[in-house]
């Protein structure tokens, strides 16, 4: 049985190309759609999500590949390439009825959250991007010994076979790394959640390697032709991060700054899954930048 956010209902909607899209969907108001991150499920959202209900129509898809959602094939770059996935979150809000929404997103959500700014600036009223940075800078900081952190994007960009199977014959140690590494508070995964996002993953190996094999592609295509025709985002965004920056050697504020002149930067003292560890902070966050 599927974990969701008590007291929203789990439905099913259309994405693009035929793809459909599990959401939990809850509370009343302008609408908000949450985009989880990896290796996480709608779930991480629980918390938020039942703090901005009271003021906010709340939606919670899980990304195509990920959770309960369809995982097409993904042979074709363009399948999980990061425009597509935001042309899914479009077409799921205005299946509900909402022709503009704001939208936040978390890691891999956030940099579908980011494509989506980009491609629908009609559509998009205010954007929240936690713990990343855009597709482009992500590459041009990882470098050197520091690097090793994101180990695991240099795998899974590497062709189709060896990763999957590396990934598929150790799921859960995989998985179970991150989960580890990147939590400020373990308590905030507790063992029932945590048990849903490992079998969830390893039930996704495939369309997740997809997933950050067109952020070594596909995705860089799309940024590097925005940044050369000098787009950026032109709503309201707020990113929360970790100190990053000062780990890696760059300048988070200003790498975002570029993208997003309208532009409030956080940081904060959770760790990476900061909805789950300090859920009343980043219901703070969005309601500041619904408020812009």
């Amino acid at each position: 049985m599927t974990l969701t956010v008590p007291g929203f209902d789990l439905v099913r909607l259309p994405g693009a190309d035929g793809v459909e899209l599990a959401a939990a969907v809850g509370g009343s108001g302008s609408p908000v759609v949450l985009l989880h991150g990896f290796p996480q499920t709608h779930l991480m959202w629980r918390h938020v999500a039942e703090r901005l209900a009271d003021e906010h129509t709340v939606i919670c898809p899980d990304l195509r590949g990920y959770g309960a959602s369809d995982k097409p094939a993904g042979a074709d770059p363009e399948s999980y390439a990061k425009r597509t996935m935001a042309a899914d979150v479009v077409a799921l809000a205005a299946a509900l009825g909402h022709e503009r929404f704001a939208l936040v997103g978390h890691d891999r959500g956030a940099l579908v959250a980011f494509r989506a700014g980009l491609d629908h600036p009609e559509t998009v009223t205010h954007l929240g991007l936690l713990d990343v940075v855009p597709t482009l800078d992500m590459w041009d900081v990882l470098r050197g010994v520091p690097a090793a952190v994101g180990y695991h994007l240099f795998l899974m960009a590497q062709p189709s076979g060896l990763p999957e199977t590396m990934i598929a014959n150790s799921a859960d140690a995989f998985f179970g790394s991150f989960l580890d590494a990147w939590a400020g508070d373990p308590a905030a995964l507790p063992e029932s959640v945590r048990a849903e996002y490992l079998r969830a993953s390893a039930a996704a190996v495939p369309s997740i390697v997809a997933d950050y094999r067109a952020s070594a592609g596909i995705d860089v295509v799309h940024d590097q032709a925005d940044l050369d025709a000098g787009s950026q985002l032109a709503m309201p965004v707020t990113v929360v991060q970790q100190d990053w920056g000062a780990q890696l050697g760059y300048d988070a504020a200003a790498v975002w700054r570029a993208w997003a002149p309208d532009l409030d930067h956080r940081l904060t003292r959770a760790g990476h899954f900061m909805a789950e560890e300090a859920p009343e902070e980043i219901a703070a966050a969005i309601r500041s930048l619904l408020a812009r």
